[in-house]
């Protein structure tokens, strides 16, 4: 199997229904689409024409409110878990090195070890038994949620409280990867969970929630809410928006750039205030800094012919080496897959296993590195006496340190700031520089896919950072430019080579860096080492999408779209109803089929020929039902009739797993022999398309809108009024390579060719 193909066996998938199943963090689900069309029917109509303007101006003011509700509990929790990492990781690493300085050796490696596998093994645990989609980064799932693709267990709350608290453990037990991506994750369900649109359970059924019960408002919610996971990770504001823009959203607006502003700005002021708290040694050993967790300013800003070919080099090999860990990656994940369908007791000892391997690292390379004397001159102090710092002792003299110590033996944060150290060209040995990159880039992809959450932002930086530094101390003899900022450079290089990400990523690490003189040569590297990668494969996030088989919409249409037409790939029987249809007929329907969507054909009386009605909608059936306003004729009853039964939010979409169920329904044999009029609550605008328009457009199309269905009408007259429906998965690649192999058959040749 190539490392495109998904996880899933193709066997194990339906040839072509409207539910499918993906892996969702490291779980198997099934799955649904989201539908952002507004559902244009006479109750939605007769709803906007009686709806006054103090009624739209608390819509308006609910949005902005929530936004700010999103900004404040994601700053928090950013805040939370910062706090909680720097106190548990530092008080493991003060630990083992008040050990280290008795020289009792094999004890400080049992508690480094120890405290490692406990805390992965919590970690473990949580993903394992209480919530399995917590596992990994949590942006592919994001992407393809803000995507289209549905699916209760990619935001529920069990997987926020276990991203939480499992990406905690994750980090403070040692391990190479991030609690970036995890972050974003937990934003995202966080406003899920604000946006559900009140709750009768819990009696939240305040007039103004009831606005917010539909995909498209739930959708923009959870773009602020990814935003503001960045910004809480990075403290990068900016870099936040932009990172939604360009990475995470497939539809985007200047009103929804505005509410993602203000979301993260929230966050910086909720992230900055509690910082300044913090500095008063309130908050333990939470680490100092401010927003600007790497400062690289105080470096000396001008470069040299030499320095550009140098990061030119730099971005080149980068975007080789972030090719390499994307394929990799995939390789990687496709032997996890196996182990974690074996169930949660082997997920577990997996963790267990990885975490072992990186404290015997962590704590055993170190001593292949020689004691160096510290330099003349510091402001810090040296050896450092603390968590933290440059210059750790580990085995060495006094009045010495050990350099790869100083990377190892501390926080993925504290050893990429580390690095970034600005006036310190002389403080990390070449050979050690070597060993680190090696040591991280190898443990940062053994790493990611155990069933812990774990991001892939921070292992990237750190051996791009180590990679950078390498090639800065290198070639300081003819370069101008502080190896730290090639250590910028480096990490730069390599973001860009796996996460193909330009402009989010050059502002988010100026955010982090507060150099804005070197944005021209970080521009330069991402440009650089994102068009060689490209040359390769795809970026890390998208090929994680195609492997769990998540349907992901791509923005362009593949090149064998543009010789299909819509009507070939329409799938059949096509199941339609009429306007006013037996009621017999809807329960058989809805008990015989999974489908959501069903076209509604206007038959004689009501019109001189048969024609397309509209699209009328499963849940919206199963809530006129169980209304029950029925008639002993087959009769039209208008609207009107139906708003003495029904308001407009009746039909409004419920939260993840709330909505109504056909088993609900009690339907006597009388009633099954009565009619029901669907006009009031069919769409009588859905879009249509017509059979001949070309695949590739029809899938832009219903990208750009954010359908769930796409009705095919025909050319000629004298034809049923409608032909088919086209969903999600009628344009996925396995689908129609499928009802078309010699596609795939010259898809082939021409990869083999290039």
């Amino acid at each position: 199997m190539s490392v495109r193909e998904p996880l899933l066996e193709l066997g194990k998938r339906a040839l072509n229904t409207t539910s499918q199943t993906a892996i969702v963090g490291a779980k198997l689900c099934s799955i649904e689409s989201l539908d952002y069309e507004i559902v244009e029917n006479d109750l939605f109509k007769e709803d906007w024409r009686t709806r006054k303007r103090v009624q739209i101006f608390q819509y308006v003011c609910l949005k902005w409110s929530l936004a700010l509700l999103v900004g404040l509990l994601t700053g928090l929790v950013g805040f939370f878990n910062n706090f909680a990492v720097e106190n548990i990781a530092g008080f493991k690493l003060l630990l083992t090195n008040d050990l280290m300085l008795k020289e009792r050796y094999h004890a400080a490696f049992v508690a480094y070890a120890g405290c490692n596998l406990l805390l992965a093994t919590a970690a473990a645990a949580l993903c394992a038994y209480i919530a399995p989609a917590a596992a990994g980064s949590g942006i592919p799932e994001v992407k393809a949620y803000l995507n289209g693709v549905d699916s209760h267990s990619i935001l529920a709350p069990s997987t926020l409280l276990v991203k939480i608290f499992g990406s905690i453990f994750g980090v403070s037990a040692g391990f190479v990867l991030g609690k970036e991506g995890p972050m974003v994750h937990t934003g995202a369900c966080i406003a899920s969970m604000l946006g559900q649109g009140g709750s009768r359970k819990y009696h939240l059924t305040w007039r103004c929630l009831r606005y917010f019960k539909n995909d498209r408002d739930r959708r923009d919610l959870i773009t602020c809410g990814a935003a503001a996971g960045v910004a809480a990770a990075f403290r990068a504001p900016v870099g936040g928006v932009l990172f939604t823009l360009e990475e995470a959203t497939s539809w985007w607006r200047n009103a929804l750039l505005w509410r993602t502003f203000f979301t993260n700005a929230v966050v910086a002021v909720v992230l900055r205030s509690l910082i300044v708290y913090c500095r008063g040694g309130k908050c333990g050993l939470f680490g100092k800094g401010g927003l600007i967790m790497f400062d690289l300013s105080s470096t000396v800003s001008t470069y040299s012919t030499s320095d550009l070919v140098a990061v030119i080099i730099l971005g080149v090999i980068g975007g080789i080496l972030g090719a390499l860990y994307n394929h990799l990656v995939g390789k990687i994940l496709r032997k996890y897959s196996i182990i974690n369908e074996k169930g949660a007791a082997f997920k577990i000892m997996h963790t267990m296993i990885i975490s072992l391997l990186t404290s015997c690292c962590s704590y055993g390379i170190p001593w292949l590195a020689r004691c160096t004397p510290c330099p003349p001159g510091l402001e810090d102090r040296c050896p450092t006496a603390g968590r933290s710092g440059n210059f750790k002792n580990f085995q060495c003299p006094p009045g010495h340190y050990n350099d790869l110590a100083s990377l190892f033996l501390n926080t993925n944060e504290d050893a990429i700031r580390n690095l970034f150290t600005a006036n310190t060209g002389n403080e990390f040995d070449i050979s050690t520089l070597v060993l680190f990159f090696i040591a991280v880039y190898c443990l940062g992809l053994v790493t990611y896919g155990i069933a812990v959450p774990s991001g892939l932002f921070i292992p990237v930086i750190l051996a791009g950072a180590s990679f950078g530094r390498l090639v800065g101390t290198i070639l300081s003899p003819i370069c101008s430019l502080d190896p730290a900022l090639f250590a910028l450079f480096g990490a730069a290089s390599l973001l860009g080579g796996t996460m193909r990400m330009t402009v989010s990523v050059c502002i988010i690490l100026l955010e982090l860096t507060n150099d804005l003189l070197m944005l021209p040569l970080v521009m330069l590297v991402l440009l650089i080492s994102k068009s060689v990668a490209d040359n390769f494969n795809i970026g890390v996030y998208d090929l994680i999408i195609q492997m769990k088989g998540l349907p992901f919409l791509v923005a362009h249409a593949e090149p064998y779209m543009r010789h299909l037409v819509a009507g070939d790939v329409v799938s059949g029987p096509l199941i339609t109803f009429t306007g006013v249809e037996k009621v017999g007929n809807i329960m058989q329907i809805l008990k015989t089929t999974r489908h959501h969507g069903f076209p509604v054909i206007n038959e004689p009386p009501f019109c001189e020929a048969p024609e397309l009605c509209g699209l009328v909608l499963r849940s919206h059936l199963i809530v006129l039902l169980k209304g029950k306003r029925f008639t002993r004729d087959k009769v039209l009853t208008g609207v009107g009739e139906v708003f003495k039964k029904f308001g407009s939010f009746d039909f409004a979409k419920a939260g993840p797993g709330k909505g109504m169920k056909l088993e609900e329904l009690d339907i006597s044999v009388d009633e099954m022999e009565m009619y029901v009029d669907l006009h009031p609550i069919t769409n009588k605008s859905p879009y249509t398309v017509v059979e001949t328009m070309s695949l590739a457009k029809a899938a832009l199309l219903f990208r750009e809108l954010g359908l769930r269905h796409l009705c095919v009408v025909p050319k000629t007259p004298g034809r049923p009024p409608v032909i088919g429906v086209l969903t999600r998965h009628d344009f996925m690649q396995e689908h129609i390579l499928r009802l078309f192999p010699h596609f795939n058959r010259q898809k082939k040749r021409n990869e083999e060719q290039t």
